[in-house]
């Protein structure tokens, strides 16, 4: 199979699709991998190191997309990347489809196969290719929370963890999954007042658990979510329904009962964002907006600020999924893997996956009645 790796295009996206690790993997495997030149210099990947372990290096993103079979990515495409799209072309990347009509549209009607890292579901419930970013996303969370709330970054001016004699910030987690547990662990490192909501109160016990009572655990309802938005520094919202938007749990109301200077960081702005007045998804060029006095961050690629951790711990998980593509070939792959299968979102122009089509209100089609 013939593998190509653009670079990412995405607003400050410094992560890549690949290792020379993979590389090595792929090649000695019989594969042929394309490398964009320059495309994991963000991530400290010099061009040398993937030649050296057999990939072609390639000058423009245009022949890397043209040549390939099957491309690789981090990010969604962008606009300007859909011209590449066409009816022999696998895509295997983040897609978040169900926040991203435009580019559904654009797949259906190229007829491209693309896999979605975030929509691969293993028969317990987990998502393997999305709890590692969502492990970053969670923890620089609150590290990019801790600094929003210094006055020179217009914040309240509070030091998350405060020191003796004065009382440290007050932290909600709305959302008790993979982010929500890691972002728990960070502002409880640093010392805040740390309080996490779930729908699930089999996940609050084990939570409460794991935190040895650190953290107060409260069941999500309007009225505690009312209650405890209302006395936050930081909010930082956690939600996740795989291949579904984000429901908006968090009003405009509660909001505007903020305290002039606190900070919302909503991580699942990916997914439409779970904070009503998460209206617009920002850039790390330009991350914040204030409404209501409130500081809001709705960057959608949180783990790109921090590449050389986020391309080798994505890697280490997509690797064996791309591994068996090459090896068996797609269709042969998603038979043998039920995991695998529900990170098919579009297929020979039909959208396969339930929630996203769910969300955009298409028309949903069984991958099974076009294999």
């Amino acid at each position: 199979m013939i593998i190509g790796v653009p670079k990412e295009i995405k607003d400050n996206e410094y992560r890549v699709a690949i290792t020379p690790a993979g590389v090595h993997e792929l090649v000695q495997a019989g594969h042929q991998v394309l490398v964009e030149r320059g495309a994991g210099l963000g991530s400290g990947i010099v061009d040398e190191q993937y030649a050296h372990e057999g990939a072609d290096m390639i000058e423009s993103a245009t022949e890397v997309w043209q040549r390939a079979e099957m491309i690789l990515k981090v990010k969604e495409p962008q606009r300007s990347e859909y011209g590449y799209f066409r009816d022999d072309l696998t895509i295997f990347t983040y897609l978040h489809l169900a926040a991203e009509p435009e580019l559904t549209r654009a797949l259906l009607d190229a007829k491209t196969t693309a896999l979605a890292y975030e929509t691969i579901q293993l028969g317990n419930g987990a998502l393997p290719l999305l709890t590692p970013m969502s492990e970053v996303a969670g923890r620089m969370a609150v590290q990019i929370g801790a600094s929003l709330l210094t006055k020179p970054q217009g914040g309240v001016g509070l030091l998350l963890g405060g020191v003796p004699g004065v009382e440290p910030a007050q932290v909600v987690i709305v959302g008790g999954g993979i982010v929500g547990t890691n972002a728990a662990k960070m502002a409880v490192g640093l010392g805040a007042k740390v309080t996490l909501l779930d729908v699930n109160a089999a996940r609050l016990r084990e939570l409460d658990d794991l935190f040895q009572g650190r953290v107060t655990t409260l069941m999500s309802n309007p009225f505690n979510l009312r209650e405890a938005v209302k006395r936050a520094d930081l909010l930082i919202g956690a939600v996740l329904i795989p291949g579904r938007r984000a429901p908006k749990l968090v009003t405009a109301e509660m909001v505007e009962k903020m305290r002039p200077g606190a900070v919302i960081i909503d991580v699942a702005v990916d997914q439409g964002g779970s904070i009503e007045t998460i209206d617009r998804v920002t850039t790390h060029s330009a991350p914040t907006y204030e409404k209501y006095g409130v500081i809001h961050y709705a960057v959608a690629n949180i783990p790109g600020a921090v590449p050389k951790t986020s391309t080798f711990a994505l890697t280490n998980a997509t690797m064996p999924y791309v591994m068996n593509i090459a090896r068996q070939g797609l269709v042969p792959a998603i038979q043998a893997d039920e995991a695998l299968a529900k990170g098919v979102n579009t297929m020979r122009g039909h959208l396969t996956n339930q929630p996203v089509a769910q969300s955009l209100g298409l028309l949903y089609t069984p991958l099974q009645e076009i294999l």
